[in-house]
């Protein structure tokens, strides 16, 4: 009986370890929000109460973009909460609330929102100046820190009322939503932190918050988005193969122009349908390719000289529906370390890791090619780059030359496999995979087995 006994209790023992070791990994939430080329990088929610009045407190509200390279374009941000009590707005100057919500058992004065959850979103440029505040009325949009630092704020302020009207009576929102325009970012919980300190414009005095917390949001872009947003393709001097995008790197053709479908660039009702949407639809509106990706971004290895290499980089753009405002380019390769010029693109380098000094983010030139125009002709950019050699590490073998990730406007792009990359001329490991060696292989070791028996 005990001999029955020990193999059954061995083999329960190795199910409730098993068992165990599933529930701790279940246990785990998402990782897609660290991005690794940027592992601090957020948006920063800062709430800081300036004044009390009669009935809850005057605040002013700063979205902060402390991402190195994803920034928020047009529609622009919107932003949400719940109240934690019985809280409304009475009034708001460089924002509005999308809603004023049921508002009947104000008699006078009408606040202007008093939903329970409302949602704000900024003013448009062109204002008129006693509807602004710092910082605001930019229709939403706000620049990466490593872009544009001065423009990668926004603001708004908000009397609130039926609130407290002391630090130990407020009581701060909380579900606070971010949306940069569309999905993406997750808020954690507000967290009263140390009042900011506010100097004033001849820098001759300081005032302070009466009371201020933060709210912190990351980035998934498994969140954002079901599929990719942008994919690779790859070419060299050395080589005639260009390697495309690989096959659905977004998506898959389908017969319609609904989601994940396609149109045709040469459809003759093309114009009515772009025209019927409008720029900057947050729903893509891609050319039909084998690829279905709104972006693509080519990398091509151009010349070889003695000390330098030099290679050409394109921009495309396939989506109908938008034109990227302030887009941005991230690469890695080893390589940026010794980058000697750059042509009709800026250029910062970015270090995640300060001894490493891998990864490059690239940007157009203001009114020149700051913005990529819609599918079309005029829809692509391009730049070259020169590097300078370091004999010690150069190399075109086994696909060194190319990228090691790219990243579109914060997002990860699709890249070719490695097998695929473009090879030298005499590059022996491509000619073993060729289906003429297989076959002579095989019949060979046929012929052996044959002659054994």
């Amino acid at each position: 009986m005990g001999f029955l006994v020990s193999p059954m209790m061995s083999l329960f023992s190795k199910f409730t370890v098993l068992l165990l070791f599933v529930l701790w990994c279940a246990s785990f939430t998402s990782t897609e929000a660290y991005d690794p080329l940027d592992p601090t990088g957020n948006i920063t929610i800062k709430w800081d109460i300036i004044s009390w009045t009669a009935d809850g407190y005057v605040a002013v509200v700063t979205i902060y973009n402390f991402q190195q390279y994803r920034h928020i374009q047009a529609p622009g941000w919107s932003l949400g909460w719940t109240w934690a009590k019985k809280e409304v707005i009475w009034s708001m100057l460089g924002g509005q609330a999308t809603d004023q919500g049921d508002c009947s058992k104000f008699k006078g004065n009408i606040p202007h929102c008093c939903k329970k959850s409302p949602t704000v979103v900024d003013l448009l440029p062109g204002i008129p100046y006693n509807q602004q505040t710092a910082n605001c009325c930019k229709g939403g949009v706000i620049s990466s820190w490593a872009q544009d630092s001065a423009n990668a704020a926004s603001s708004f302020q908000l009397s609130v009322g039926s609130a407290g009207t002391s630090n130990k009576t407020v009581r701060l929102p909380k579900n606070f939503t971010l949306k940069a325009p569309g999905p993406g970012y997750t808020c954690a919980r507000a967290k009263i932190v140390k009042p900011t300190r506010f100097m004033s414009t001849d820098k001759r005095r300081i005032t302070q918050a009466l009371m201020t917390w933060n709210v912190t949001c990351t980035y998934s872009q498994f969140l954002a988005q079901k599929t990719p947003s942008c994919c690779v393709s790859l070419s060299s001097f050395y080589n005639d193969t260009i390697v495309p995008c690989p096959k659905c790197s977004c998506g898959c053709q389908r017969n319609n122009s609904d989601l994940g479908g396609c149109v045709d660039p040469n459809a003759p009702h093309l114009a009515s349908v772009v025209s019927s949407l409008g720029n900057n639809n947050p729903m893509p509106l891609v050319q039909c390719t084998s690829h279905m990706c709104p972006i693509r971004v080519h990398w091509h290895v151009k010349l070889n000289y003695k000390q330098y290499w030099r290679v050409k980089v394109t921009i495309t753009n396939f989506n109908y529906n938008m034109n990227y405002t302030q887009w941005n380019l991230v690469v890695q390769h080893p390589n940026f370390d010794n980058l000697t010029q750059i042509f009709s693109f800026n250029y910062q380098s970015l270090s995640p890791y300060s001894a490493i000094n891998d990864t490059a983010m690239l940007w157009g030139v203001k009114f020149y090619n700051d913005m990529l125009m819609q599918a079309g002709p005029s829809g692509n950019v391009q730049s070259e780059l020169l590097f300078q050699k370091d004999m010690s590490t150069f190399t075109f073998d086994k696909g060194w030359a190319f990228p090691r990730r790219i990243y579109f406007n914060g997002d990860n792009c699709v890249m070719p496999p490695p097998d695929a990359y473009p090879w030298l001329p005499n590059a022996s490991s491509r000619q073993l995979t060729s289906p003429h060696i297989l076959m002579i292989a095989f019949f060979s070791a046929l012929a052996f087995l044959y002659g054994y028996v």
